[in-house]
């Protein structure tokens, strides 16, 4: 039952005023609370209300008004109902015969991805994940900057080669530093590209025999930390309609040819913090640049994902996607929507793939996984699966360490700490499910009891459950997943609390199988958690 939602309904009926109940910090203070700021006297207000039958008390606490649920009815439906919908406890569903479109990842097929770039796949994952968990028929985009000025540098550095994909990024390093010192090696990058844009054939497979290599690659890195994509999108497929959109701006009176015969758009009018308002679309040459293409692969996206369109880019691409969102209203179409992340951080500063500063992700899963091998030798020695075993802990420690900070915020990634059993980290989390898992195993059968749950520790966990579905909503609301992450951590410290002071197998019949019972919810939930932020839950560490 949607305790919050059926007396957010019987308010509004009474009161005849739109309301909005919240869930208040402390679990001391009730399990929901209307703020009366807007809507009149708390005390007057609560004189006229019926409370439903599940209601125990109110109590005013300035201009709140705070609601207790009754904990035998709270604990029997909560549980009756994660026990009932298992990996689909937490969906409202709210998308169901809807259809959704991410893009996310799309880093220039260059390199190997740095740490900082794979914050953008880490978190588009876990945010396709929210969407598809509601019911939204959902396709996951990669779109593939195959013929930009980097890629024509690459062909440039090969030299009619075939290079493996570990050496792409020594290659594209070594050539931006000769760009430095050459500057005259920027005109054969320009000749390449206008080759490719007129359709020379060698041209073209130059180009598509490189970006073969990386895309591979890339791909590859992402599928065994478990991001997958649905449809890869190659920038040279929608070259055909930049002259039509070229057309369209024009016939809305906002094209013009500059001095150096650019094809610019004028953006007066849209109050953006640029030093002129004419923004080039095509070079001098008129061969197009990335904007006027990406223009083309986004209307297509806004065409395929009819109810949500999300885009997921570096914070230093906002006024790029603000320039982008005012030439589609002039094109009468409507920005998809940005999630903006910031940088992630080591002690080093930022990482940089031009002047070769990086950390890849590639050496960072390797070196995780090693660490947690370490630390499950020390645990239990060498035992089978243990590969597998460490993957899960590394991969789902650097996956948490990146999404419990909110996208807007930097990221200070530091190893040790990610991977640490205790306190804030990914590892923490799944070692509470490995510990859950441990009691039931022991436990072999469960029971079906009337739950009597007394205890403070056993009141705060089902109270955590119940928040569950509201938690979800939150985080796909406001495509958040950091959301999840806090959620994630703060049941997991609970159940800890439960599982310190609360005993279980050595219990009377009925507190046992109550305990259980309430074990298997936890264990539901906090599985379905990780689910949404790609973490696997293992059975042991």
């Amino acid at each position: 039952m949607d305790f919050k939602k059926d007396l957010q309904n019987s308010l509004k009926k009474q009161l005849n005023k739109e309301i909005t109940l919240e869930i208040p910090p402390n679990p001391d203070l009730g399990d929901y609370s209307l703020p009366c700021f807007k809507i009149g006297n708390s005390q007057d207000i609560i004189k006229i209300i019926n409370l439903p039958k599940y209601i125990k008390k109110a109590e005013i606490k300035g201009p709140y008004i705070n609601f207790f649920i009754k904990k035998d009815i709270l604990a029997e439906l909560t549980i009756k109902q994660i026990l009932k919908e298992k990996d689909k406890f937490g969906s409202k569903n709210i998308g169901k015969g809807k259809k959704a479109l991410i893009e996310h990842t799309s880093v220039n097929p260059n390199a190997s991805p740095h740490l900082g770039r794979a914050r953008n796949a880490i978190i588009g994952d876990s945010i396709a994940r929210l969407i598809k968990f509601q019911g939204y028929s959902t396709e996951i985009h990669y779109f593939v900057n195959d013929i930009g000025k980097q890629i024509a540098m690459l062909v440039l550095a090969c030299k009619n080669k075939k290079p493996s994909f570990s050496q792409l990024l020594n290659l594209y390093v070594e050539f931006n530093k000769k760009l430095e010192k050459s500057p005259e090696l920027e005109k054969q990058v320009f000749e390449l590209l206008n080759k490719l844009e007129n359709n020379d054939k060698k041209t073209i497979s130059q180009f598509k025999n490189v970006v073969k290599i990386c895309i591979k690659g890339q791909s590859n890195i992402f599928k065994n930390i478990g991001i997958n994509y649905n449809q890869f999108d190659y920038e040279s497929d929608y070259l055909k309609e930049t002259s039509n959109i070229l057309k369209k701006i024009k016939e809305k009176g906002r094209l013009f040819t500059d001095q150096e015969k650019r094809e610019t758009v004028n953006l007066e009018g849209f109050n953006l913090p640029m030093e002129h308002p004419f923004l080039p679309l095509t070079r001098s040459d008129k061969t197009s640049l990335y904007l006027l293409r990406d223009l083309a692969y986004t209307i297509y996206k806004i065409k395929k994902g009819k109810n949500r369109n999300i885009l997921v880019l570096g914070e230093d691409q906002k006024l790029y996607y603000q320039q982008l969102k005012a030439i589609l209203s002039i094109l009468g179409y409507k920005a998809p929507e940005p999630v903006f992340y910031s940088f992630v951080l080591l002690s080093s500063g930022k990482m940089s793939t031009r002047y070769g500063n990086v950390v890849l992700l590639e050496d960072f899963m390797k070196d995780a996984k090693n660490k947690a091998i370490n630390e499950i030798k020390k645990r239990h020695g060498k035992i089978k699966g243990i590969e597998k075993l460490a993957e899960k802990i590394a991969y789902g420690a650097i996956k948490f360490t990146i999404l419990k900070v909110s996208s807007e915020k930097n990221v200070l990634f530091e190893i040790e700490k990610a991977l640490s059993f205790e306190g804030e980290s990914g590892p923490y989390m799944q070692y509470t499910y490995t510990r859950a898992n441990s009691i039931l195993k022991k436990a072999k059968t469960i029971k079906k009891v009337k739950l009597i749950l007394n205890s403070k520790e056993e009141i705060n966990l089902i109270n955590k459950l119940s928040q569950f579905p509201e938690v979800v909503e939150e985080a796909f609301t406001h495509l958040q997943p950091h959301i999840i992450a806090s959620y994630a951590l703060n049941i997991s410290k609970i159940f800890n609390d439960f599982y310190q002071n609360c005993p279980v197998l050595t219990e009377k019949p009925d507190i046992k199988n109550a305990r259980l019972n309430l074990i298997l919810a936890y264990k539901q939930t906090i599985k379905n958690a990780l689910n949404l932020l790609g973490i696997e839950a293992p059975e042991m560490m």
